[in-house]
């Protein structure tokens, strides 16, 4: 409350807003927890995925005993922040993040993308530009992060990018590694935005996009158009494309420890440069005239030329999507 620009008016918003954290990773553990230690009143976590040894380097909030156990983010992330501020009403939500379940939320405040892809934060887009519901995208990969808030009225994702790169394409904490410097300068910034949105701040929120690279020490803030763009469907003619798309159905094969995931529109995907991207980071690479097949994180894929993939080692189906989306991304 002695912050500039907050005080007692301000702590009292914050008391009674409601976020809505989409991805309780690496992004998602650092601001969850930092809007939790302000008291915000109430966060909605979701997430599909189960903690595992290798996130402990950059996600906050889980422990070994969490990794051991294989508890699920979403749970083990509302156990922690119960404990930071009882006052917080933290609800987990082991789900798919889809049309449908965003529609049975009750509304939030402010969504915050602390998602590992595309496909995820051009539905958070659309729903958000339909509901008039301010979000705040952000991404890190490798040394490097980006951030910025997307308000209704303003430009949307898509007048940035009409169209999700694959995650194949763009790299993620699996494929290129991350450093944990990187996502904490990313959700600094935020976490100050949102804060600045939930408390009523009558300082504008940034405008453009904020990027860093933390191993060569470059942070700015680069400048955006203020008006969407005037061929966008969302801003111009409010129709909302992810929030109509099938997402790749993912079904557990009967009487085996596997799961197929089959994207709903089948186009060519190039194999060889996903062969090419995971040579060094998953194992047993082999590209076969009719198939690629690989290892990784104990799951064995193949990955056929439409994108359909059958997921060998793992029976739970929205486990399968997340790592469907971690390592290949195709949907």
């Amino acid at each position: 409350m002695r912050a500039a620009g907050i005080g007692e008016q301000g702590q009292a918003r914050l008391r009674k807003a409601r976020v809505l954290v989409v991805g309780v990773g690496a992004l998602g553990t650092h601001s969850s927890d930092a809007l939790a230690r302000a008291g915000v009143g109430a966060l909605d976590l979701v997430d599909r995925d189960i903690v595992e040894q290798s996130n402990l380097q950059r996600q906050v909030l889980f422990t070994e005993l969490d990794a051991e156990a294989g508890t699920p983010k979403a749970i083990a992330a509302a156990a922690r922040l119960r404990e930071v501020n009882r006052e917080c009403v933290v609800t987990a939500h082991v789900a798919n993040c889809t049309a449908e379940f965003l529609r049975a939320l009750p509304r939030p405040d402010l969504v915050l993308d602390g998602t590992d892809n595309f496909p995820t934060r051009y539905l958070i887009n659309d729903w958000c530009a339909e509901q008039r519901i301010p979000w705040i995208y952000a991404g890190a990969v490798g040394s490097e992060g980006a951030s910025m808030v997307l308000r209704p009225g303003g430009a949307c994702l898509r007048c940035l990018w009409p169209e999700a790169p694959a995650n194949s394409d763009v790299g993620n904490c699996e494929t290129a590694g991350i450093l944990a410097p990187a996502i904490a300068a990313v959700t600094a910034f935020q976490v100050a935005e949102a804060l600045r949105i939930l408390t009523g701040s009558s300082t504008p929120s940034t405008r453009g996009v904020f990027t860093c690279d933390v191993w060569r020490g470059h942070y700015t803030v680069i400048t955006l158009a203020p008006e969407s763009a005037i061929d966008c469907p969302v801003c111009r003619r409010e129709r909302f494309p992810a929030l109509t798309e099938t997402q790749p159905s993912a079904v557990s094969l009967c009487g085996r420890d596997a799961v197929q995931i089959d994207p709903p529109r089948r186009s060519p995907a190039d194999l060889d440069a996903l062969a090419a991207r995971l040579r060094g980071v998953a194992t047993d690479v082999l590209r076969t005239p009719h198939l690629l097949r690989f290892q990784a994180d104990g799951v064995r894929f193949s990955v056929f030329p439409g994108g359909r993939t059958l997921l060998f080692g793992v029976a739970d189906p929205l486990r399968a999507r997340a790592l469907y989306d971690r390592w290949i991304g195709l949907s």
